[in-house]
């Protein structure tokens, strides 16, 4: 109760001191903070996991994939249940689930253990998650309000990144990669004590639950990045693959069926009439995407061939957050005057620069010549892409439409990662086992180890430089040029 006391006397200043407005977004980003640390705590113990619990190099990705897939392909679900069941109510049970899977989770005792439970977190995540985004379209109105709450959204989000990266590297250090989820529990616990007291219930909106669509949408995608994992360790011609593949494609067809027929759709697919609001979802899973794979790959780098210990690998990281956090505060101010087009392609080229230099990663890279320049570049062009992509996503949404489209919009961060993360552990094996078959003459085996992970990262980063360049054709092709204080009202919304 320690920490709930100091977090709700905190809360408690914010509100003899601040309008309800200010209360609203301190809640909201307190969730967000919590979601963003448990992805990026994880990524610092997977070394130390996968010698652990016996994990292969690419079954190792199922430890973030079954929480991405879960919680994105449940997001929607989870957005429509808080418009129709309550926000707060879903809140509080997403982050009752969320806080007791992150304690069985710590205790696993093998690889499907933990994996079960990373599923159940995504679960809870997906249905409190939905809230975050929902809450400042409702609370805040359109222009300078909303753009400045997003700005502030945005820096806590990246804040978070950093805050899990080197706590995950404190935990891993001092204690055991089991606490980075032991760690949520305390977190879980006071924001479930303080949420009735500080969220005021929106109202509901009357609708049923498309369950049906959501769990067929979400087997969809699992066996969709199911085959690209099992392509990369049993070929592309074994039958499991294929028939992952192709039940896949079955199901997200079925899907697609399923919402343009439902009354109550968790997709409601009138969000994509506009130009501008469905380049920007693609925008971001290609982001996400992108992102995804690049902390995968530079966390294990950073310890298995640098030889870096966990904290140092956090905060190695930081300089990425940093810079992600100083543009991200800057931009809203220049959305208004610039315009969202702009300053997405100006993003977008600054990412697809930072992935075009991590291509030419090899084992004799060093942090300061080879990995700190890329990382920059990819900061500084994530925080410029983000708040505008936020913005033309958010615009001219409906009331009653704004839990699906921030549902839709986090489930496009979510499962991009996911499928992103999956293609490029493909690329990752099929490389490194091309590289396996050629190793280094006269190299010591430690030397050629470091070479084949070497190799294959740079394969998986020339893909992931490809989703930035598709980030950057759309930016610059696809979303129309207008300030976001005219791009408010698009056909169908």
């Amino acid at each position: 109760m320690s920490i709930a006391q100091s977090v709700a006397q905190r809360l408690s200043g914010v509100v003899r001191g601040g309008n309800s407005s200010d209360i609203a977004l301190a809640v909201i980003l307190t969730c967000s903070l919590m979601l963003v640390v448990d992805v990026t705590v994880v990524n610092i113990a997977l070394p130390q996991v996968q010698i652990a619990l016996h994990f292969s190099p690419t079954n190792l990705s199922w430890i973030l994939n079954a929480y991405t897939l879960s919680y994105g392909g449940l997001l929607l679900l989870g957005g429509r249940a808080g418009d129709i069941l309550g926000r707060r109510r879903v809140f509080i049970g997403g982050l009752t689930l969320f806080t007791i899977a992150s304690f069985l989770g710590g205790f696993a005792p093998n690889a499907v253990w933990l994996i079960v439970t990373r599923a159940a977190q995504g679960v809870g995540a997906a249905l409190a998650g939905p809230s975050t985004i929902a809450l400042i379209v409702t609370n805040f109105t359109e222009g300078a309000p909303r753009n400045r709450a997003l700005g502030i959204y945005t820096a806590v989000v990246s804040a978070g990144s950093s805050i899990g990266l080197i706590l995950g590297g404190i935990i891993v250090s001092g204690l055991s990669w089991r606490w980075v989820l032991f760690i949520n529990v305390p977190i879980g616990i006071a924001a479930v004590l303080l949420a009735p007291r500080f969220i005021k219930e929106p109202p509901r909106n009357p609708g049923h639950l498309d369950i049906i669509g959501a769990l067929i949408g979400t087997a969809g995608m699992v066996l969709l990045v199911y085959g690209f994992i099992s392509a990369s360790s049993n070929g592309w011609s074994d039958q499991i693959t294929l028939g992952a593949f192709a039940l896949a494609v079955v199901l997200l067809a079925l899907f697609l069926i399923v919402e343009m027929r439902s009354k109550a759709p968790i997709l409601p697919l009138h969000l994509f009439a506009s130009r501008n609001r469905a380049s920007g979802y693609l925008s971001v899973l290609l982001i996400a995407a992108t992102m995804f794979g690049m902390f995968f790959f530079l966390t294990q780098f950073l310890q298995e061939v640098l030889n870096f210990s966990p904290l140092v690998t956090g905060l190695a990281f930081l300089p990425w957050t940093l810079t992600l956090f100083g543009a991200s505060r800057l931009i809203p101010q220049l959305v208004a005057r610039f315009g969202a087009k702009r300053l997405v392609v100006i993003g977008a080229a600054l990412i697809a620069g930072g992935m075009g230099w991590l291509t030419q990663i090899n084992a004799a890279s060093t942090y300061a010549v080879g990995l700190l320049g890329p990382m920059l570049l990819f900061g500084a062009g994530a925080g410029c892409v983000f708040v505008p992509l936020y913005t033309l996503i958010l615009s001219g949404v409906r009331g009653q439409d704004s839990g699906a489209a921030a549902g839709v919009l986090q489930t496009m961060q979510q499962v991009g990662g996911s499928l992103g993360l999956a293609i490029l552990v493909t690329v990752f094996g099929s490389a490194s086992s091309s590289a396996a078959q050629h190793p280094v003459a006269h190299a010591s085996l430690q030397a050629q180890a470091h070479d084949i992970l070497a190799q294959g990262i740079a394969t998986a980063f020339v893909v992931g430089t490809c989703f930035a360049l598709g980030l950057l054709v759309i930016a610059f092709c696809a979303i129309k040029a207008k300030s976001a204080q005219n791009a408010t009202t698009e056909a169908g919304v």
